[in-house]
């Protein structure tokens, strides 16, 4: 079974303030896809705390981490930098096959930064804060990062469409 965990990127969530809607919505999508949710995560708007999260749920091997929230104009938006800072590898795709998908739903959308990396035999993909952004975005990538964590594990080798 693959795992995977959840990082609700929030100041007011965090402190309080605000309910982590995104968060469950997220582990949700996950579970209904067969995924073990190993971990969910509320933490602040902040570089250092996110990059530590990343490292640690890598190295302890988990398969896919997604995160939400973090990703717009404001100043204190972080988490792509984050993202970009321990990957090891991009995977451009992935964020602009969900923004292109977001654009039927808002133009907004594309003002999205999220971005999408591997590390180490670990995903992490940026999702917006929104709950109904991010079910739209994760049901849409959901089947494809299965199919891509399961190559990166080595539980599948086979990328070739034969139809």
């Amino acid at each position: 079974m693959l795992t995977a965990a959840v990082i609700t990127v929030s100041d007011s969530g965090y402190e309080g303030k605000r309910k982590d809607e995104s968060g469950g919505v997220c582990a949700s999508v996950l579970s209904d896809n067969g995924f073990d949710v190993v971990e969910r995560l509320l933490l602040p708007d902040d570089s250092e705390a996110l990059k530590a999260a990343f490292v640690r749920l890598s190295d302890e091997g988990v398969n896919l981490v997604v995160t939400t929230g973090g990703t717009g104009f404001s100043p204190r938006d972080v988490t792509p930098e984050a993202t970009l800072a321990v990957a090891e590898r991009n995977v451009p795709g992935v964020a602009e096959a969900m923004r292109f998908n977001s654009m039927q739903y808002t133009p907004r959308a594309m003002l999205g930064r999220g971005v999408c990396v591997i590390r180490k035999k670990t995903v992490i993909v940026n999702l917006p804060g929104s709950p109904k952004a991010c079910a739209e975005n994760l049901e849409f990538a959901v089947r494809p990062l299965i199919h891509g964590v399961n190559i990166l594990c080595g539980n599948d080798g086979e990328c070739a469409r034969h139809d």
